[in-house]
């Protein structure tokens, strides 16, 4: 065995290993959406009050219909990155303390379908509570002023509207799920943090990327990050966060997509 290896010969991580690997890798991410969120956040309420403003969460990318679905098909593609770095990082050699060697890194953050009943039924469970909160908390935000109007969808009507906007449901599920939960978990226990400081260290970063919005989104989406560290903490499952997630915001950008500008959402 080399001098400073680990018997298997991986190089030992310490927590330093550890601080720089999550910051390295929020800023490629979510940590650094979260920096452009408050900017933004920052600009909006610096040129007008946030009410009189709009948010378009999938904009068109190119007047040109074949050019704009090539955007948003490589938008979704690149966003996914991180999610393939991170599922790379947890798989490398030196396993977390106390998880046998070798056990399936989609296995140890229960992104995977081994448990369909409980994802799909946990899941739908969420959405509908998530749901309902989301629609409380931005009412309240846009009568307080201090939420923009969000638009959930300003594609144009072609055949790929609706499977792109599904697709970016999906993408948003997975890279939010998979890093500021399955990642952020696992690796914030190296610092020997408790669950419930995980927790919410992880619904502040996850409330963070989302105030380009406003003040309301921000504070919704905590709470929501809140919610679904603490079911983390019960089932060790992320795939009922993402089927939680993707469906909610399935629902919000082809619900918008098919029927908002005809009943007024968004203003």
């Amino acid at each position: 065995m080399q001098t400073g290896t680990t018997p298997t010969g991986a190089v030992p991580r310490t927590r330093g290993y550890y601080r720089a690997e999550v910051l390295i890798v929020l800023g490629l991410s979510l940590g650094q959406s979260a920096v452009y969120a408050v900017v933004d956040l920052l600009e909006k309420a610096t040129r007008a009050p946030l009410a009189s403003q709009t948010t378009t969460l999938n904009p068109v990318l190119d007047e040109r219909e074949v050019f704009d679905l090539v955007y948003q098909l490589l938008g979704i593609f690149f966003s996914l990155v991180p999610v393939a770095l991170v599922l790379f990082l947890l798989a490398a050699p030196g396993v977390p303390a106390g998880k046998p060697a070798g056990r399936p890194v989609f296995r140890r953050l229960g992104f995977d379908f081994a448990r369909p009943g409980l994802d799909l039924g946990l899941g739908f469970g969420l959405a509908l509570a998530v749901g309902a909160g989301t629609l409380g908390v931005y009412a309240a935000g846009r009568a307080l002023g201090i939420t923009t109007a969000v638009v959930p969808s300003a594609l144009d009507t072609y055949w790929w509207t609706v499977p792109v906007l599904v697709l970016s449901a999906l993408r948003h599920g997975v890279v939010e799920e998979v890093i500021v939960v399955g990642y952020l978990f696992d690796r914030c226990a190296r610092f020997g943090w408790s669950n419930w400081t995980i927790i919410l260290a992880s619904a502040l970063v996850r409330g963070s990327y989302h105030l380009y919005q406003g003040i309301g989104p921000g504070v919704g989406n905590f709470l929501m990050g809140l919610l679904f560290g603490y079911v983390y903490t019960r089932t060790r499952r992320v795939m009922p966060l993402v089927v939680a997630h993707a469906l909610l915001d399935t629902a919000g950008f082809v619900g918008y997509a098919l029927f908002g500008p005809a009943i007024g959402l968004g203003t």
